[in-house]
């Protein structure tokens, strides 16, 4: 599909890669990782052919189809959701218009006789057979099914892309790619606008898609999901392992301790070799041997072990001053966004160095309320912040707070005050900006490197109330690490607004569960929270969807219905995977008929099995129906 060979980029005299070489076959879905900066981003622009590399060539297949999700992308406005989705299919909207051309002229022409009329007939039904080829009766249906995917509903698609926000047009954006016939997709950090339902959704998708799938995240558990392949970059090399990213961890780790204990067992006899040639030089008899050991160990190809790039920022949040007994109260406070309700009525009170974290979908007014309380977006209702309360502010769209036409330096100096600007290149070093990386201007900065900024202003101003949301977009793994045991050790109020679990735990001793436009207190970390919702992971608590029942006085219903209700949907459940499973199972077997007929009619016992499948499914089916019925008649 694509080969990649010696390629090298190089980027103010350094290399951020050299020579690396690689193949991107059919079915491959490959984890790209490394720290920010390791040049991720830019292998992606090279593929895409969207930027040059210094030295090296890439053979591609002929007419092999390419498409690139950028961090950031730009955006035509003016267009609903659905007019920019369709732009996916640029063939079949060209047909359309000259399908739609030929039929006002068959309406208005009457010469029915004539060769140019008979011509416009011929014409007509070429372009029919071509557009249905295309499969110009089946898009708009497909591109509905893939906005659903991603979370717009049918009363999204005709609004303006322009009334919605970065990420919402970055869904678009995506719901593009997957629709075009690409036979390769490379996603900078696809997850990163996407609540917990599309990434599900996008992760079932990737699982089936037939091309090539090259992905940079920092998200374990998707990686871990989709992948089968993991290529780093580190120090200007690449490790190239056939494994998702946990199973690539301890293979790096059992590789690397294979290299160490080769290399001291090489390293014994280089030092026995080297003791018997000094040994052997004091004797006339023996130079000959001599001379033959030198040659020997001037052979040796020295093991070396794989250096890994272990720099990381180091991050301390200090405490400006102590405030009052609690920091934040809020009272009845409710926000809407023209007709859409966000919050109401919502009240909670935050004590001095609580840790506090905001979970549930996107949309639910997790950020909404942290902006209220930062005082960026006016609301209904009373928030009082206590006594000498500094908040401290991270947003989700950094990068709409950086000024992208300053370098690093000047970004920071015009942050800072006279009490610490003279510190603006200690804190930037901190953050892994060294030498000539602070001239770096802010728009040429990687998403992680960009984060690392925002954090690095943080230290430049007091505050004792930490308010984060979704911080670790964009960071590295080591990095949310550091960030992780820097908020652990912050001795102030935190309020963390989070999808990521492995993040969450440990780190916070409340949850606010936003659902509904309400919010609902559970008094415990992370963990306490997924146990009270008899939960195994945050993902599922955001994707649940709990069907409130209407309890009238007059009408209740005992226990014993809804322990019957309860069993009838767990059968229908296990019904469903059964089903899905044959159904999977069924069309491997038509697929192995259809490629390779002779070979699979030969084993005796296929045509039986395949048969006995098909029966059960139908079984299956029958009995999926009876307890769907069951339920509604019960429901009803």
């Amino acid at each position: 599909m694509l080969n990649i060979h010696n390629l090298s980029i190089s980027f103010q005299g350094e290399y951020l890669f050299e020579e690396i070489t690689f193949k991107l076959g059919q079915g491959d879905r490959i984890g790209l990782i490394g720290k920010n900066g390791a040049g991720k981003s830019t292998l992606l622009k090279i593929l895409s052919k969207e930027q040059e590399p210094d030295t090296g060539q890439m053979a591609a297949d002929k007419d092999l189809k390419i498409g690139f999700l950028k961090q950031d992308i730009d955006f035509e406005y003016g267009k609903t959701v659905l007019e920019e989705s369709y732009d996916a299919f640029k063939e079949i909207k060209a047909l359309e218009k000259k399908l739609e051309e030929i039929n006002i002229q068959l309406a208005e022409r009457t010469d029915y006789e004539s060769e140019a009329y008979h011509q416009l007939m011929v014409d007509l039904n070429d372009f029919q057979h071509q557009y249905e080829i295309l499969g110009g009766y089946n898009y708009q249906g497909e591109t509905e099914k893939i906005l659903q995917g991603l979370g717009f509903k049918r009363e999204d698609f005709d609004k303006l892309t322009d009334t919605f926000s970065g990420g919402w047009r970055m869904r678009i954006e995506l719901a593009k790619l997957l629709l075009q016939n690409n036979d390769l997709l490379l996603l900078d950090e696809p997850t990163n606008h996407l609540d917990i339902e599309s990434i599900i959704w996008l992760e079932s998708f990737l699982k089936t898609f037939s091309g090539a799938v090259v992905i940079v995240s920092h998200d374990k558990m998707f990686l871990d999901n989709v992948t089968n392949r993991t290529i780093e970059i580190s120090l200007g090399r690449i490790y190239d392992y056939n494994k998702p990213y946990t199973k690539f961890l301890e293979l790096r780790k059992e590789m690397k301790e294979q290299q160490i204990a080769a290399q001291k067992n090489q390293e014994k006899q280089i030092q026995q070799t080297e003791k018997l040639i000094e040994k052997f030089r004091a004797k006339a008899s023996k130079a000959t041997m001599a001379q033959s050991l030198i040659k020997k160990l001037e052979r040796i190809d020295r093991i070396e072990v794989d250096e890994d790039d272990n720099s990381v920022m180091t991050l301390k949040f200090p405490v400006s001053v102590t405030p009052g007994k609690v920091v934040i109260e809020a009272s009845n406070i409710s926000k809407s966004y023209g007709d859409l309700k966000v919050l109401q009525n919502i009240s909670l009170s935050i004590p001095r160095d609580s840790k506090t974290a905001f979970v549930g979908q996107n949309g639910q007014g997790k950020s909404t309320l942290a902006k209220i309380i930062v005082g960026e977006i006016s609301h209904q209702g009373e928030l009082k912040l206590g006594h000498n309360v500094q908040i401290g502010y991270f947003a989700q769209n950094q990068a709409e707070y950086l000024d992208g036409n300053k370098t690093v330096l000047d970004f920071m100096i015009d942050a800072a005050n006279e009490t610490n600007r003279s510190k603006v290149r200690d804190i930037l070093g901190a953050f892994l900006f060294r030498g000539d990386e602070v001239e770096k201007y802010v728009k040429v900065l990687s998403g992680g490197e960009r984060n690392r900024l925002a954090l690095a202003k943080l230290l430049l101003q007091p505050f004792n109330v930490l308010i984060m949301d979704e911080p670790t977009n964009h960071l590295d793994i080591k990095s949310k690490n550091v960030l992780k045991e820097a908020l652990k050790k912050f001795e102030g109020t935190l309020i963390l607004v989070s999808h990521d679990r492995d993040f969450l735990q440990g780190l916070t001793d409340k949850v606010y569960e936003f659902k509904d436009q309400k919010i609902k207190e559970y008094l415990g970390d992370i963990d306490y929270y997924l146990d009270q919702r008899n939960l195994e992971n945050l993902r599922e608590a955001e994707r649940r969807t709990v069907v409130a029942e209407s309890r009238s006085e007059t009408n209740k219903q005992d226990y014993k219905d809804q322990k019957k209700l309860k069993s009838l949907n767990n059968r229908l459940s296990k019904i469903e995977s059964k089903i899905q499973q044959l159904e999977k199972d069924i069309k491997n077997d038509d697929v192995a008929l259809a490629t390779n007929y002779e070979e699979t009619a030969a084993d005796s016992s296929f045509f039986d099995n395949y048969q006995s499948k098909k029966q059960k499914l139908d079984q299956l089916l029958e009995e999926w129906e009876s307890i769907t019925l069951d339920i509604e008649t019960f429901n009803s």
